[in-house]
């Protein structure tokens, strides 16, 4: 029995023996060729450190780009909010925007005080136009907010004094009220348009987006409204009685 069991035991002793020799000559194999460490190291997957590294370079990054990008200036009169799509191009077609809305309710607010005189006292047609001067003004003040919230300086310009008489001595005074309103409405149409060229010119998407839905979109229904009023007076005519009942409809749909 004890025979045996010696045979069995350096049996046991030579196998582990070779074992380890065979891995120590992987080991020295693979210290010996570069490519056997690459290949280990990519079959056992990034190291914890490598990892780590990689999740706190990649913020640091975005981090750089941000300041590199979209520097905040150091002078305080400069906006900190202005993005570099909203161009001086586009603060300068804005303000001029604003000057017009402001000349246009100019107008409408001298229009209202023609037609409330007691000479004329046709109250419908003044209680239209002082509604469409403070929706000019609702409108100038809108843009000056969004100015202001874009980064940009509001530059308010001189408003031309409108004129104080629209009776005309052959369309009458409600025509001819209508008639420079529709013009009006057009002109402020064509410059929203070209503010809005401005903004596709300088890849200007927010801008683009409030001029679209905030003020286009407005100024077509007030001029499809205007022109059904101009349809209306040239069928009735610029008659006393004509203009009262026309005077009366304004009144009723303005209350």
């Amino acid at each position: 029995m004890s025979t045996v069991i010696a045979s069995s035991l350096s049996a046991r002793v030579a196998v582990a023996g070779t074992a380890r020799g065979s891995s120590t000559r992987k080991s020295s194999s693979i210290a010996a060729n570069p490519r056997s460490r690459r290949a280990v190291v990519a079959m056992a997957g990034p190291s914890k450190d490598a990892t780590k590294e990689t999740a706190l370079t990649k913020p640091f990054e975005a981090i750089v780009e941000a300041r590199n990008s979209h520097p905040i200036a150091d002078n305080r009169s400069d906006s900190f909010a202005r993005t570099s799509h909203f161009t001086k191009e586009c603060e300068i077609a804005i303000n001029e925007q604003i000057n017009i809305e402001y000349n246009v309710s100019y107008i409408y607010h001298a229009m209202y005080a023609y037609f409330a005189r007691d000479n004329v006292y046709l109250p419908g047609i003044a209680k239209h136009f002082l509604k469409e001067s403070l929706e000019e003004r609702g409108h100038a003040e809108l843009l000056m907010n969004y100015q202001i919230t874009r980064g940009g300086r509001v530059e308010l310009q001189a408003i031309m004094p409108p004129q104080v008489e629209y009776d005309h001595p052959e369309k009458g005074d409600a025509l001819y009220a209508f008639e420079l309103s529709l013009s009006l409405e057009k002109l402020n149409n064509d410059r929203l348009v070209a503010l809005h060229r401005i903004a596709e010119d300088a890849e200007d998407a927010a801008l683009q987006d409030f001029i679209e839905g905030e003020l286009l979109e407005d100024q077509v229904k007030s001029i499809q409204e205007v022109s059904e009023f101009v349809a209306q007076l040239r069928r009735m005519g610029n008659k006393g009685d004509a203009v009262w009942h026309f005077d009366q409809m304004m009144l009723n749909r303005e209350a």
